[in-house]
């Protein structure tokens, strides 16, 4: 239900938006607003976006909780997608989700209500990657040596004349 009410009231909300904007700027400003709002979103989500992959670059190097970048990075992602559509209200709330203090509370508010049953990091989930005294190592990885053979080309033609075949 919470759905069909937000597919709902967000474009009313957008309509009326634009005719009360469009009422006092006029159609064009109105316009050049909305363009210039996708050009600076579009701008910082790329600046954003590549932060939050470091961060989780660098947790998934130094083998923590990935959870927080990865939702700071569905964050940035959604603030995309509402940068991108025209409006003012869904660019107020995609400029908000860029605000790193904001994602962040928003990051708190979902984890208190969000339980997670668990979370295994490595290839099999079984190990400790750091305490492993054979790294890299698999069980189910079987060793062998192969030769590569190919396969004589014919020609699916008869020669011109001017080449060889």
């Amino acid at each position: 239900m919470w759905l069909f009410v937000a597919f709902l009231a967000v474009p009313l909300i957008e309509i009326a938006l634009f005719i009360q904007v469009g009422g006092l700027i006029g159609l064009w400003p109105t316009l050049a607003i909305v363009v210039l709002t996708a050009i600076i979103g579009t701008w910082l989500v790329r600046t954003q976006g590549a932060m939050a992959i470091g961060q989780l670059r660098s947790s998934f190097q130094k083998l923590d909780d990935p959870t927080e970048p990865l939702a700071h990075g569905a964050m940035i992602l959604i603030a995309g997608a509402l940068l991108l559509t025209p409006g003012f209200f869904t660019d107020a709330v995609g400029f908000s989700l860029l605000a790193p203090p904001i994602r962040k509370s928003l990051f708190q508010f979902l984890r208190k209500r969000i339980k997670v049953q668990r979370f295994e990091m490595g290839p099999d989930g079984q190990r400790d990657m750091r305490n492993d005294p054979r790294p890299g190592r698999r069980d189910d990885v079987i060793e062998g040596q192969y030769k590569e053979v190919d396969t004589p080309k014919k020609p699916t033609h008869d020669g011109s004349g001017w080449t060889r075949h």
